[in-house]
């Protein structure tokens, strides 16, 4: 058998390239009748055909505001034009839509002023500048939900290949680590204290997600249910910076002693990027939402023979993927 005191260690680059107003729409502009609301008594169901969003917080409860006073017609939530006001010349923000849109995605309230409709009565006026859902769509901004895109970003997708003399694979694989800016390799077989890579989280709705990093070998361009995984590594939390950037913790080392699947992975290899989890507004995510291609081991060494200078330009120790 043979032996070695040293196994020689090999870090593969990922490759990202070639993988992987007032418009009234919808609305009645404050004619008198809110859109899916029928007439009758707030009293019966305060919430009837036209209810608020559902909120899932960050600890898993659920809750709903609390309901409106006044009545069908008139609710006090929504300062609907021509209902009861308390004082001439007063602004208010008012919402002719359905409660589930207000205030997400493109949607926004618009305002009203409390005008003299008689000696004895005030009354809203007219809604000015809110905006509804575009009409027919279904998700995200346009249809006035909460979540309709969020971006992953990691800092190094590398794996080492440790080659124990049977080559690249032959020993398994472990994560690489950042030292500086550059990938750096454990000594030997061995899983590293440093974890794999830092990574960020922009998305424009809250919500407590799950995204992992998964190697597999085969094809990126023609992936298959029984691709073999080299590794999966994981990372959790609540997400709370909307349409900012957020540190996520970092992805966990790990090391994969399957030779069989890294010498595999070696040969032709993809990383697979995947959500589950649930926004603020009880949206549920579970979805691949990107797959990466890696370089060919070539490009760890300018002196190979088929070294590609081109191809290996393409080659990124970091990517992104939105979900």
């Amino acid at each position: 058998m043979r032996r070695t005191s040293l196994a020689t260690v090999l870090a593969l680059a990922a490759s990202l390239a070639g993988c992987g107003n007032n418009n009234g729409r919808g609305g009645d502009g404050g004619s008198g009748a809110d859109l899916g609301v029928p007439s009758g008594d707030l009293a019966v169901d305060p919430w009837m055909q036209d209810p608020p969003v559902t909120y899932c917080f960050l600890d898993g409860g659920f809750s709903a505001p609390p309901p409106p006073g006044g009545s069908a017609d008139c609710p006090s939530d929504k300062n609907r034009e021509g209902c009861p006001c308390p004082t001439e010349g007063m602004t208010a923000a008012c919402w002719p839509g359905l409660r589930i849109n207000r205030n997400l995605g493109q949607c926004m309230d618009g305002m009203t002023t409390c005008m003299k409709q008689s000696e004895l009565s005030l009354v809203w006026g007219p809604c000015v500048g809110y905006v509804l859902p575009e009409p027919g769509a279904t998700a995200g901004k346009a249809a006035c939900k909460c979540f309709s895109s969020g971006q992953w970003r990691l800092d190094n997708l590398s794996p080492c290949l440790i080659d124990n003399g049977g080559g690249a694979g032959s020993g398994g694989a472990a994560s690489s680590y950042l030292m500086g800016n550059a990938v750096t390799c454990p000594m030997g077989a061995m899983q590293p204290a440093q974890p794999w890579t830092t990574d960020t989280i922009t998305a424009d709705c809250e919500g407590h997600f799950k995204l992992c990093y998964t190697l597999k070998a085969g094809s990126v361009s023609n992936p298959g249910p029984n691709d073999c995984v080299v590794a999966r590594s994981c990372t959790e939390g609540d997400y709370t910076m909307v349409n900012m950037a957020q540190s996520f913790p970092p992805l966990p080392s790990w090391i994969s002693m399957d030779t069989a699947c890294t010498k595999q992975f070696a040969l032709g290899g993809y990383g697979e990027m995947s959500v589950t989890g649930t926004t603020l507004t009880c949206d549920m995510l579970d979805q691949v939402f990107l797959r990466v291609g890696y370089c060919p081991l070539y490009c760890n060494n300018p002196m190979d023979p088929n070294y590609n200078k081109t191809v290996c330009a393409s080659c990124m120790q970091g990517g992104s993927g939105t979900f």
